[in-house]
């Protein structure tokens, strides 16, 4: 087999499927690059021996360069080897991502930190700046390393630390002041506090008896179609806040979610975790994380 004419012609069909149907140039995109990284790395006697392979990757892009144009210099061809390997290994080919994301996600060589962004970035429909930024900002190991992306619950796609903007990272925050910085960059928390959350409502005022109390964010989740309890404490985690999420639950449960809801969840932000008393909490729709100013 000549592999160097099959990879031209690979890439030459491409070029003008693209420019007859340029409202699926992405699948066209990961179809040919697969088959290109495919070739590649059979001219070069198989996967084991393709990183010694770098003169002949040289050859090609230098002759596909004369012959083709810009697009396909050493770089380029390396990562469509590199694509063709990683799918080949069991990384999904999801055709809403464009080439430029999985690029972006090429440089990842944990292959369940892989899995996780491209779920993430076909699921939210990330642009590739998004997925950048979440990369950056280790979005994979603050969800949890332990994540079953095809089983997900609402507390496995909670990150931890969350990562909250404020104009003085060193200042340290009253919870009032933590509250109305949420409030004020609501959508960047929603985004970094997991997928599927929506707004419901702020310091949302219930009846408990004969005393008024206000839960601090009252959140809905989409995905897991359960109303969501936020409390927020700038301490550590203590036993007490089990006890005040627990009847705020048990509040929404009753009087709020509808009988099609999921059972609500509680989730307590707090400036320092103890998972010493989340051991002896028994009631499993109780979770926490911490947060981390920025």
């Amino acid at each position: 087999m000549n592999y160097y004419n099959e990879i031209k012609e690979t890439l030459i069909k491409n070029e003008v499927y693209k420019k007859v149907k340029d409202y699926s140039k992405n699948k066209s995109d990961l179809k040919a690059y697969f088959e290109v990284g495919r070739l590649i790395v059979e001219a070069q006697g198989g996967e084991a021996r393709a990183k010694y392979g770098n003169k002949l990757i040289k050859e090609y892009s230098e002759r596909l360069t004369n012959e083709l144009g810009k697009g396909y210099d050493i770089s380029n061809l390396k990562r469509m080897r590199q694509f063709y390997v990683i799918i080949l290994k069991g990384a999904t080919l999801s055709h809403q991502l464009t080439w430029s994301h999985y690029v972006e996600m090429l440089k990842i060589d944990n292959m369940e930190k892989l899995q996780y962004y491209i779920y993430i970035a076909s699921k939210l429909n990330l642009s590739v700046r998004e997925l950048r930024k979440r990369i950056k900002l280790k979005e994979y190991e603050r969800v949890g390393k332990d994540l079953d992306i095809e089983n997900p619950r609402v507390n496995t796609l909670i990150k931890n630390p969350i990562l909250i903007k404020v104009k003085n990272k060193n200042e340290k925050l009253t919870e009032y002041a933590l509250h109305q910085t949420i409030l004020e960059n609501i959508d960047d928390f929603l985004k970094e506090l997991g997928v599927g959350f929506t707004y419901v409502g702020s310091e949302v005022k219930i009846k408990l008896g004969d005393r008024y109390n206000y839960i601090d964010l009252l959140l809905f989740n989409t995905n897991f179609n359960c109303y969501v309890v936020i409390e927020l404490k700038v301490t550590e985690l203590k036993s007490e806040h089990i006890g005040q999420i627990t009847k705020y639950i048990n509040y929404v449960d009753k009087n709020m979610k509808n009988t099609f809801h999921e059972d609500t969840v509680g989730v307590i932000i707090c400036r320092k975790d103890n998972q010493y008393i989340m051991e002896y909490c028994t009631n499993t729709n109780i979770f926490t994380s911490t947060y981390q100013t920025i």
